[in-house]
C-alpha cells in the first residue's frame, strides 16, 4: 500500500492544491485558522521524513568512495554553479523574474532530496542501497552548506538573515528538533521492537502529511498563487528544464567516474529531486513580500514529481541503460 500511495502521490498533492485554493476563495474566515496547524503539520512531516533516513550508518554512507565523490561533485559543486550561471542569465536577459521568485527557486534547488529519492531510485531502477547509504551524508553536509549558498548566490542580507531569530527558531524547531528525535528513535528502535515496527508504521505519513501541507499553504496563499500564474508559467520551464539537466549530468558523471549503469541512474535521480520538505519551513520564515518564494517551492515540488512519473522510465530506459 505504501508502495501504491508515493506512486499517486503527484495526483494526491494536485487534488490536495486544487481544494485548498477553492476553500481560500470561498471561505477566506475558515482558512485564516489554518494558519496555525502549519507549523506542527511541518514538524510531524519532517519527524515521520526523517525516521525513514539511516541517520545511524553515517559511515556506511561514504565506503563506496568513486560513487560518493561523484554524488557529492553534482549536488555540492556542479548543480550550484549551474545555477549561478541560470541566475546570471537572468540578469543578463532582464527577465521580469520578482527576487521572491528567485530566491523560491534558489532555495529549492539549492540543495538535494532525502527522501523520496530512495523510491525514484527504485522505481527507476538505481542502486537503492547507495541511495539509502547516502541520504544521511547529504543531509548533514546540505545543512552546513545552505547558509553559505543562501550569501553567495543572494547577497549579505539572506547570510544575515539565516541568523535572524524567525530562522534560527524555524530551524532548530522544525529542522534540527525533528531530526534530533528522529535520531533518538533510531537508537531506541535498535533495542525495542515494539518501536522499530512504529518507524516502519511512520513510512506511511509523509504523503498524507505533505498533502495537508500543501492544502494549506494554497489555501492562506491563494491570492499569492493567482497573483503569480503568469511568472509561474515561466517557471515551470526552469523546473523542467533542470530535470532534463539534472538527469544529464548523472549520466556525465557516471561516465567519467567509471560507474555501474545502476549507480549512474542513482546519481540522476540524486541530482533530479531537490528537498523541499526542508526548504519550505525556511521559505516561510521570509519576511512580507516574500511569501511567494513558498509557492514557488510548493509548486516545483509538484513539477518534480511529475517529473518522476516520465523520468523512472527514461532514465534506465533510454537515458541510462544496461551498458554505458
Amino acid at each position: 500500500m505504501r508502495e501504491q500511495l508515493e506512486r499517486q502521490q503527484s495526483w494526491v498533492y494536485l487534488g490536495f492544491i486544487c481544494l485548498g485554493l477553492m476553500l481560500g476563495l470561498i471561505a477566506p474566515i475558515l482558512v485564516s485558522s489554518f494558519e496555525q496547524l502549519l507549523w506542527p503539520l511541518l514538524g510531524v512531516l519532517l519527524y515521520a521524513t526523517f525516521t525513514q533516513i539511516p541517520l545511524l550508518d553515517i559511515k556506511q554512507s561514504v565506503a563506496d568512495t568513486r560513487f560518493m565523490a561523484a554524488l557529492l561533485m553534482g549536488n555540492f559543486i556542479i548543480i550550484p554553479a549551474l545555477l549561478g550561471v541560470l541566475v546570471l542569465g537572468l540578469l543578463v536577459l532582464g527577465l521580469p523574474l520578482p527576487p521572491p521568485v528567485i530566491a523560491g527557486v534558489l532555495l529549492v534547488l539549492l540543495v538535494p532530496c532525502t527522501d523520496w529519492f530512495i523510491t525514484f531510485t527504485h522505481l527507476g531502477k538505481g542502486d537503492a542501497a547507495r541511495a539509502v547509504a547516502a541520504t544521511p551524508l547529504l543531509l548533514v553536509i546540505q545543512m552546513v552548506a545552505l547558509p553559505v549558498y543562501l550569501w553567495l548566490f543572494l547577497g549579505g542580507e539572506w547570510f544575515q538573515l539565516t541568523f535572524s531569530t524567525d530562522f534560527l527558531s524555524a530551524f532548530a524547531g522544525l529542522i534540527m528538533l525533528p531530526l534530533g528525535l528522529a535520531w533518538l528513535t533510531k537508537l531506541a528502535a535498535q533495542r525495542y521492537h515494539a518501536i522499530e515496527h512504529v518507524t516502519e508504521q511512520l513510512g506511511y505519513l509523509p504523503v498524507p502529511l505533505l498533502a495537508l501541507v500543501v492544502l494549506v499553504i494554497a489555501a492562506t496563499q491563494v491570492n499569492s498563487v493567482l497573483a503569480l500564474t503568469h511568472v509561474l508559467v515561466q517557471v515551470v520551464f526552469i523546473f523542467v528544464g533542470y530535470l532534463v539537466v539534472a538527469a544529464f549530468i548523472g549520466k556525465v558523471l557516471g561516465r567519467l567516474f567509471k560507474l555501474p549503469a545502476t549507480s549512474a541512474r542513482t546519481l540522476a535521480f540524486s541530482f533530479s529531486t531537490r528537498n523541499s520538505f526542508v526548504m519550505l519551513p525556511i521559505a516561510l520564515t521570509l519576511p512580507n513580500g516574500w511569501q511567494a518564494a513558498a509557492v514557488v517551492i510548493v509548486f516545483q515540488s509538484l513539477v518534480e514529481l511529475f517529473g518522476m512519473v516520465v523520468l523512472i522510465r527514461w532514465v534506465p530506459g533510454k537515458l541510462i541503460p544496461s551498458h554505458l
